[in-house]
């Protein structure tokens, strides 16, 4: 899907006198979410013309899942269209923007209608849920990928970078953590999806962009990142763009009552600390902001979390019970 390519060849061979490109977009893509009075053209032509909102700069994140390397042959198709755009709108909110336009390129090695039906349905609920409108993209035929980038805005100088954080701010987490790396486990090894471990699937399979509080954070929290790869490697991300550390509260990290049913207290907190795919968000804020936060937070559907505070010594010491804690496994990485 383009905004008008398709890999034709693919296409007919694998549904013969069903469907051409178009009537694949059609069929699938063309919806969007909307209408949306910004998208003056869409889906259908070489490419997408929108309109800025007024006094609005514009914020763009793009990410890429790769099958066998960001999901698993397992993964529902329905569960890769919802998370392919969540991951990305979890990077809008980490920089407290308005979620507005996303672009889809899908790399396949065949045409499957069922499964992209699955796939498409997750897709434009995940959209739906944070009124995106689907402005265009590309559809070719190769090893199974997904490819969005995501378009918002934010009121000028008021985004948040990783870069803002001062000696004494606080440091929080929203939601849990370590939920979704003991979910991608249960999808891996075909445990019991029942009870406990359903939630933690879910979390792995349909993350949950914190739009809203990225959002409100705004002019509010001093440093923001979303928790991709694991708490100790995003905190330390941040810190390190803030040329700063922090102590830190083990106990302090909020982990579920899931994860320690399913992983037990102690290697709980070691994937709370390493484990990726929570798409949380990790942020810094004055301690004179603190009482807007608590009433902000209120009306969140997570809980946002004090586990430490921003030091002058560069590192992110952890400590448990006085002693300092040495952070086991590495994130995942690339290479």
């Amino acid at each position: 899907m383009a905004n008008s390519d398709i890999d034709t060849v693919t296409v007919r061979r694998s549904l013969p006198n069903v469907m051409d490109e178009f009537d694949l977009i059609d069929r699938f893509f063309r919806k969007g979410v909307g209408p949306r009075d910004d998208v003056l053209l869409g889906i259908g032509d070489d490419a997408a013309v929108v309109s800025m909102p007024e006094g609005q700069r514009l914020v763009i994140a793009s990410d890429s899942l790769i099958a066998g390397t960001h999901f698993p042959d397992q993964t529902p198709a329905h569960a890769l269209g919802y998370r392919c755009l969540a991951v990305n709108l979890s990077d809008l909110a980490a920089m407290a923007a308005q979620p507005l336009w996303a672009t889809l390129a899908l790399s396949m090695p065949a045409v499957d209608a069922d499964w992209l039906r699955a796939f498409a349905e997750g897709f434009f609920k995940s959209a739906a849920d944070a009124e995106v409108a689907l402005v265009g993209g590309d559809t070719v035929r190769g090893p199974l990928s997904m490819t969005v980038t995501v378009h918002g805005c934010v009121e000028l100088g008021r985004h948040v970078a990783r870069t803002g954080a001062a000696v004494g701010d606080r440091i929080y987490v929203t939601g849990t953590v370590g939920d979704a790396r003991a979910g991608l486990d249960v999808l891996l090894h075909k445990q019991s999806k029942s009870g406990p471990n359903d939630k933690l699937l879910q979390r792995f399979l349909y993350p949950s962009p914190r739009v809203t509080p990225g959002r409100q954070l705004a002019g509010i929290a001093s440093a923001m990142i979303d928790v991709s790869d694991g708490l100790h490697d995003d905190l330390g991300k941040l810190l390190h763009a803030s040329g700063l550390g922090a102590d830190l509260d083990l106990t302090a990290i909020p982990v579920s009552e899931e994860l320690q049913c399913f992983a037990g207290a102690d290697v709980a907190l070691e994937l709370a600390l390493t484990g990726g795919d929570d798409y949380e968000l990790c942020f810094t804020i004055s301690p004179d902001n603190e009482s807007q936060l608590a009433q902000l937070a209120e009306h969140w559907d997570c809980a946002a979390t004090c586990i430490g505070e921003v030091s002058s010594e560069i590192e992110a010491r952890w400590w448990r019970d006085g002693h300092r804690h040495a952070v086991g496994n590495p994130a995942f990485s690339h290479f």
